[in-house]
Order: structure tokens, then C-alpha cells, then sequence
């Protein structure tokens, strides 16, 4: 029988029983940990091709400088996942073969593509951030908060990524509607998996 939701914003409502609100807590945690530990694949390898190729110094910087930012937010994943007793995701390893293989690829396509692939996924997850956040502001304040700060980092590299041509990628629509289905169908099997 398929969870109840709000109809605002399709969040999932409490479900009732004893290691309910544990058990929600913890998909949160598997997830979101997944997802930082994507993003910092994505930018290991789109870094990995600029530093190769010539003239893409100040490109590589920034797709290290935001592999860094991710990184901070895994690190608290992880820390999360410990203190909770979470298990992180089975499919880790399926997740970094699928994320150093986007991020490659999109690097191979050129810089705006690269923008574009961060566009995309950044675009997804702020809005996963933004749901979780209304779902735990009561019941987690300060973890929400802390996706809160998350969020707004996640809506900087966004923002970045939309500077940069992220929009005038070859094949733009496509590619940004290709990343954010695969980014909702990871989400969803993260949780559970």
C-alpha cells in the first residue's frame, strides 16, 4: 500500500507504529549520504578530464573547489550514519561506477555540458533538501537546519553551473531531462536499498 502524502509537495506523511519515525530517519540519512557521495564522483572526474586538457586550469579549480564542498557534506553523512547505526546504501558501489561514468562523459562533452550535468542534478537535489527539510523541521530541527545550509550550497553550485552555459550544452534538454530521471530513480532505490 503506497505511503500517504501531502498533496503541497508530495512529502511522506509519519507513518504510524513503534521505529517508524527511526526507520524514515534512516532512509534520509542512506539517501542523502548516497547522493554527496555521487556528487563528489561526479566532480572527481569531470576534474580529472580538465586537468588534462589545455587551458581548463581555472575550470578544473572550480569543479575541485566544488568536489570539496561535497565532500564536507558526505563527511557528515558519514558521521551521521555512524551515530545513527545507519547502514549506508548497498549500491555505493553501483552509484560510483554510474557517477564517475556521468561525470566523464559530461567532461568529455565539453565544459557547458558539464554545467549542464551539474544543473541538472543540483536542480534535484535542492528540491529533495527542500522536502526532507519540511518533513524534519519539527521533529529534527537541527538536522533540518543543517540540510537547510546544505540546500543553499547545492542552489550555489546551480547557480554557477546556469552562469557558466550549462543551458547552451549541446543536446541540453535531453541530457538535463536524462540526469534528473537517473537522479530520481536513485533517490528512491537509495532509500530502500
Amino acid at each position: 500500500m503506497p505511503e500517504p502524502r501531502n498533496t503541497k509537495r508530495g512529502i511522506p506523511l509519519p507513518r504510524p507504529g513503534q521505529g517508524q519515525t527511526r526507520a524514515r530517519l534512516a532512509e534520509i540519512l542512506r539517501v542523502d549520504h548516497a547522493g554527496e557521495y555521487g556528487a563528489v564522483k561526479i566532480y572527481q572526474a569531470q576534474a580529472a578530464v580538465f586537468r588534462n586538457a589545455p587551458g581548463k586550469a581555472a575550470l578544473t579549480a572550480d569543479m575541485e573547489a566544488m568536489q570539496a564542498g561535497e565532500a564536507v557534506h558526505k563527511a557528515r553523512f558519514d558521521a551521521l550514519l555512524n551515530e545513527h547505526r545507519v547502514a549506508p546504501t548497498a549500491l555505493l558501489p553501483l552509484w560510483s561506477l554510474a557517477a564517475t561514468g556521468l561525470g566523464t562523459v559530461t567532461a568529455l562533452m565539453g565544459e557547458k555540458a558539464a554545467h549542464a550535468c551539474t544543473e541538472a542534478v543540483e536542480s534535484v537535489i535542492e528540491e529533495h533538501y527542500a522536502d526532507q527539510i519540511a518533513e524534519l523541521s519539527e521533529r529534527e530541527p537541527d538536522l533540518a537546519a543543517e540540510l537547510t545550509r546544505f540546500r543553499e550550497e547545492e542552489l550555489d553550485h546551480h547557480d554557477h553551473a546556469v552562469e557558466h552555459g550549462s543551458r547552451d550544452a549541446p543536446g541540453y534538454r535531453l541530457l538535463s531531462a536524462v540526469i534528473k530521471a537517473g537522479c530520481k530513480v536513485a533517490i528512491k532505490v537509495s532509500e530502500r536499498v
